[in-house]
């Protein structure tokens, strides 16, 4: 890094107060000059820590930048993501063009492998420069993403490590062509805007399309979807995205994403306060899209089939009343308790149709029970599912990835909190309890038991709305790495 020249150089520093090796002139001097500003400024190096200090034109760069990672053995992929997108952040308010950051302080670390280090900072730096700023017509915010340039130096295994970036950016490509849907307002994202931003971007990206509208899915049977649309004017879809893979004779995977484009709650009305954040209860959908086309950049052997229902829940004179019993596309009945619960009633008949698919496995997204947030808060997803083996799979792809899990069970004594006499099945229990779990086996009952299934329950990491010192408020994508290092890991598994 002492012969790059950019407008900053970033020093990785874990919580030890480790500085690079001083080998030249120029080293020594940085160190100097980090070491006193440690002492000036109480810099510890503990993870998410930042602090900047202008070289006075004794370097080849202007700023010098220490970012803390903390621990060594505490570092994961999602710490180490964090960090590197609290300096993009920073990088952007000082308006640089181009950070250098040596990437040989994880070389050797004691919980991570290097590539999984470095996909982590390049993931997260990328999406440190993303704002969502297409409304503001404040002069200079036109651009969502700036030009910020990372400079990567000092790689011990360049041409091993060449592979993992290229990757990173990449999916940081897609990611950010998909966040920039999930974060249009439902008066914009309509089902239907949905769908042609959808079929857009299969285009780019490679992927094949096909969109069920309200006749057809009348004529399956997706009626209880159709309840959920029922008080809308927007039309419902079901959207289909597949990529073929490189070996198209292997059973898909099928990624299902609860797409609601805005949620009132329909009769069952939900508190005015906070409401506006309910543009985001299409996340699932958003996570599950960007995965697909990933999968389709990335070349992946298996086939992956995205399957997003595409509805808007409101109040209206035809909307679903509470009491309502409809037959879903599994020909079971469905008592409608709570037209809140909607998002359970769209990924019923979605669920339904992936099975038809003869898939290897199912793994569906959404933004179900506020129960999730109460149980977990912003910093884990929920997972459950009827094979143990997938949701441990989908756990560790978590760790791998920043996308973290926690397993929750699906025990059959839970069951009986969602029969009634009246349909083979209600979509809430009487009294609320254990609510996240409830929405699982609700879910569990169209999914066939042959079929390897999992339900990620991502209420409470779909969206900031704060923004923190990582990244941008609105949608944050969670689910895409996730499904992403898990599908990998099933193709370095299979060879």
């Amino acid at each position: 890094m002492a012969q790059q020249k950019a407008d900053a150089w970033i020093i990785l520093s874990f919580s030890d107060k480790r500085l690079p090796p001083a080998d030249n002139a120029i080293t020594k001097r940085l160190r100097r000059m980090a070491e006193g500003w440690m002492k000036t400024s109480g810099f510890s190096g503990k993870h998410g820590e930042i602090t900047s200090f202008p070289s006075w034109e004794n370097l080849p760069a202007k700023v010098v930048v220490l970012l803390g990672l903390g621990s060594r053995i505490d570092l994961t992929p999602g710490r180490a993501q964090r960090a590197a997108a609290t300096a993009a952040r920073l990088a952007k308010r000082l308006s640089l063009r181009e950070i250098a950051v040596s990437l040989a302080p994880l070389s050797s670390l004691p919980s991570i492998p290097v590539e999984n280090a470095v996909n982590a900072l390049v993931q997260g730096f990328d999406s440190g420069r993303y704002d969502f700023v297409e409304f503001l017509s404040a002069k200079g915010r036109r651009h969502g993403k700036s030009d910020l340039r990372l400079l990567l130096t000092d790689a011990k295994q360049p041409t091993a490590l060449q592979k993992v970036v290229a990757e990173a950016l990449l999916i940081g490509e897609v990611m950010t062509d998909v966040r920039d849907l999930a974060n249009q307002p439902a008066n914009e994202a309509t089902p239907a805007a949905i769908v042609r931003t959808a079929r857009v971007l299969a285009a780019k990206y490679g992927v094949r399309f096909a969109a069920a509208r309200r006749g057809e899915l009348a004529r399956t049977g997706c009626n209880a979807l159709l309840a959920v649309a029922q008080g809308s004017s927007q039309e419902p879809f079901l959207l289909t995205l597949t990529h073929r893979g490189r070996n198209p004779k292997l059973k898909p995977i099928v990624l299902v994403g609860k797409t609601v484009t805005f949620d009132t709650g329909g009769i069952s009305l939900k508190p005015g306060r906070g409401m506006e954040w309910m543009r985001y209860d299409k996340c699932g959908g958003m996570a599950v899209l960007a995965a697909t086309l990933i999968a389709s950049r990335l070349k992946l052997r298996h086939p992956v089939i995205g399957i997003l229902p595409i509805v808007e829940n409101m109040p209206g004179g035809r909307a679903t009343r509470p009491g309502d019993i409809v037959r879903s596309h599994s020909g079971k009945t469905i008592e409608i308790i709570n037209t809140d619960a909607e998002g359970r009633l769209i990924l019923a008949d979605a669920l339904s149709v992936a099975k038809d698919l003869k898939p290897e496995a199912i793994v569906d997204l959404a933004t179900l029970t506020g129960a999730c947030i109460v149980a977990l808060g912003h910093v884990l997803s929920a997972v459950m599912g009827n094979n143990e083996k997938l949701v441990e799979q989908l756990r560790k792809a978590g760790e791998a990835s920043g996308d973290r899990l926690w397993p929750f069970p699906l025990l059959p004594e839970y069951a009986d909190a969602i029969r009634t006499p009246f349909a083979d099945i209600k979509n809430v229990s009487a009294d609320g309890a254990a609510g996240t779990i409830i929405g699982g086996i609700f879910l569990r009952s169209f999914v066939p038991e042959n079929i390897p299934w999992a339900h990620v329950d991502i209420a409470g990491t779909a969206w900031e709305e704060k923004e923190p010192s990582y990244t941008a408020s609105g949608a944050t994508l969670f689910g895409t790495r996730l499904l992403i290092e898990w599908i990998t890991d099933l193709e370095k598994t299979d060879r």
